[in-house]
């Protein structure tokens, strides 16, 4: 098959949840014989030569346009007042991205075109209009309103919290408008699946986990993680991470480090804002950008993902479960992950709660290393991005004799 495949960003380096799931998809599709066109939007934060997928060899080819998706409070207020798309999606709607499509799909014939996430869900109407009898796939990382209606929700400054539910409000009328316009939907988890039905889109609503590529993940046995310590990591250009780590510094860090005052924290990630690389608390260590998550990730012993609004599958939860890592979550972090709590992971979502499972991990109560080891083995049997692969073609060739049938 030849598969067209529309992101809101080129995916590499596959540093962060969004760019894993995307190329690791490409990758996969290209190892089982079939060709990829990547048309990714080439946005300021992720710049990238269109030469930067070329080592995924010939059955992967990337074309990218320039288009600047930088946040501008004037553009956000002219769209508040002015326009019925929500900013978010707004953003990435672009005529030289439309056009690009357009001469894509008359000079070429695609089997299937898969498009990555809502921001970029616009394009399905240009896809009908152009492409009427090819099918479109819509791998929905999000659904993007419940984030923001959580985020709404946890907002204690009025003028946000106003904000934020217009955006929730604009972004759900959105999806309910064009996500049913999709021939089939992926689901990245089975809370999302169901909530997908319940805005109207049409079947196969299908789940379609996020994968670990497991040579990625191989443990390195020369590294021995020191002893009571901890570790987050994440993009924290997205709100539910910095809204996560806000609230773990402020309601349970300070007790932690007077109750248990050897344990260490150790904090990863790209883009986080100043108030976090600034940061001097005792105990606590900020790396920024790490060059190899695995690598930061089998230093310390016990993982953290203190999710408290957010959507999809915690792609780092998987990548660290796959590593053997022992990981403390809240239950809206581990949502639509396979595990069993206290078997192959810890969950807690009360400051209370974290600080008995810390105080557990402390005093060598938590069977830290056996969790980890069910956790690798969860992931393998479950996750591998083999068998993400498997679905994926198995769901274009339902679609497929439709579209035979139809022509």
């Amino acid at each position: 098959m030849h598969i067209l495949q529309i992101c809101p960003r080129v995916p590499f380096p596959p540093t962060d949840g969004g760019a894993i799931a995307m190329y690791d998809v490409a990758a996969g599709l290209a190892r089982a014989g079939h060709r990829v066109t990547v048309l990714a939007l080439n946005t300021p934060k992720h710049q990238q030569p269109a030469t930067v997928l070329a080592h995924l060899g010939p059955h992967v080819r990337l074309l990218t346009v320039d288009v600047d998706t930088r946040l501008s409070p004037r553009k956000a207020l002219q769209n508040l007042l002015s326009s019925t798309l929500p900013y978010n999606v707004e953003r990435f709607v672009s005529p030289a991205v439309e056009a690009q499509l357009a001469e894509l799909l008359q000079q070429e014939q695609f089997d299937v075109v898969q498009v990555e996430g809502t921001f970029v869900a616009w394009y399905v109407e240009v896809l009908k209009r152009l492409a009427p009898t090819v099918p479109v796939v819509l791998r929905a990382h999000n659904v993007e309103h419940t984030i923001w209606q959580m985020l709404a929700d946890k907002t204690r400054n009025p003028l946000k919290k106003w904000y934020l539910r217009q955006l929730a409000g604009r972004l759900r009328r959105f999806e309910q408008l064009v996500l049913p316009r999709f021939d089939a939907v992926a689901a990245i988890t089975e809370p999302d699946q169901q909530r997908l039905r319940r805005l109207g889109c049409s079947e196969p609503v299908v789940f379609v986990p996020a994968g670990v590529e497991l040579s990625r993940f191989r443990p390195d046995p020369t590294i021995r993680p020191r002893p009571r310590t901890l570790c987050m990591l994440g993009s924290f250009d997205w709100l539910p991470n910095q809204e996560g780590l806000d609230w773990l510094l402020r309601e349970v860090w300070p007790e932690a480090r007077r109750q248990f005052p050897e344990l260490q924290l150790h904090i990863g990630g790209k883009n986080m804002p100043e108030r976090f690389r600034q940061l001097r608390l005792p105990g606590v260590t900020v790396h920024g950008f790490v060059e190899s998550a695995a690598a930061f990730m089998e230093q310390y012993e016990l993982m953290l993902v203190p999710l408290l609004s957010g959507g999809g599958m915690r792609i780092k939860i998987i990548e660290g479960m796959a590593l053997g890592k022992c990981i403390l979550s809240t239950t809206l972090g581990a949502e639509g992950i396979h595990v069993k709590p206290g078997f192959d992971i810890i969950v807690a979502d009360s400051a209370p709660e974290w600080l008995a499972q810390l105080g557990r991990y402390y005093r060598n109560e938590l069977p830290a290393a056996a969790i980890g080891q069910e956790a690798a083995r969860t992931i393998a049997r479950r996750y591998d991005n083999d068998r993400v692969i498997e679905s994926f073609l198995d769901l274009y060739t339902i679609l497929l004799p439709a579209r035979a049938a139809s022509t």
